[in-house]
């Protein structure tokens, strides 16, 4: 089988990775957790998963019925490390909501011409109107990292983002819209193995990029600059939830229960909801446990 970036992260595997990454890797089975301090050593059960998932599938249909008849506008902000489950936990969250009102924004690099607009324009542009659910696959968050890691952006220019981003938040908050901002995190061996698995699934290497190969030689450039950008847009109005995905199935279930308790909908069911983990799901100082 041909592997894409004719096997470029086999090789960092094998030949870059640290030795104690690649330990971990080789002497886990299947379904063992590799992060230490995850307060589980195994995934999730399908049939427990699945059970609390349609729970949690009929008070997203529910809310989203609030939400239309209400106006409210929700931005939901999927961020995080590399293969740390975004896409999969955006798909659980819109898989039974109307596709119309329930909107996923994945912007690609800006063209000629955004790169010369205001940074937060090409965003404004996709912000929820009433009625709408909206969640970034990426945001105007690419500029605290991936930017910064890669030299994308100056340092200058990314000090006047994080000037500009806590009042754009506390904007957005004021003119009515909920704001939830989720960062998916997870250990630097599990980020490994999952890659490793899409480079060798023909119906997953379309995930891969030449970022995510270059990435995995920068684990501490991204830690850097993880740390520094919840730090300066953390804040009580727009909040930071860390959601440690080393698990996909309960990282999915509490980040939905986030967004769940976080808003006052019709015929909302607490018991239905559940309670949100903690060690799981939590704020910023739970991101590098």
């Amino acid at each position: 089988m041909t592997l894409p970036f004719d096997g470029a992260i086999t090789e960092f595997y094998e030949t870059g990775a640290p030795d104690d990454v690649r330990d971990k890797i080789a002497g886990a089975d299947k379904d063992d957790i590799l992060t230490p301090t995850y307060p589980h050593a195994e995934r999730m059960k399908r049939k427990d998963y699945e059970r609390e998932m349609e729970a949690l599938q009929i008070e997203l249909v529910k809310m989203q019925s609030w939400v239309k008849a209400t106006g409210a506008r929700i931005a939901c902000v999927f961020e995080g490390r590399d293969a740390a489950g975004k896409g999969g936990t955006i798909q659980r969250f819109r898989q039974n909501l109307n596709p119309r009102s329930a909107r996923v924004v994945a912007l690609s690099k800006p063209t000629e011409k955004e790169s010369t607009e205001w940074y937060f324009q090409r965003y404004t542009k996709h912000l929820p109107s009433a009625g709408e659910l909206v969640m970034f696959d990426r945001s105007w968050y690419n500029r605290g990292v991936v930017e910064h890691v890669f030299e994308f952006c100056t340092p200058a220019q990314r000090a006047h983002f994080f000037a500009q981003v806590n009042p754009f938040e506390e904007m957005m908050i004021d003119d009515g819209i909920h704001v939830f901002k989720f960062w998916l995190n997870v250990c630097r061996a599990e980020q490994l193995r999952r890659i490793m698995a899409r480079e060798r699934n023909p119906l997953k290497q379309w995930k891969l990029s030449w970022i995510d190969v270059e990435g995995l030689g920068k684990w501490d450039d991204y830690t850097d600059a993880i740390r520094e950008t919840l730090q300066l847009s953390h804040s009580d109005i727009a909040p930071w939830t860390i959601v440690r995905s080393d698990d996909k199935k309960r990282a999915r279930l509490n980040a939905i229960r986030t967004l769940l308790h976080g808003l006052d909908y019709t015929n909302k069911d607490l018991q239905a909801i559940g309670k949100i983990e903690k060690e799981i799901c939590g704020g910023p100082d739970i991101w590098d446990a």
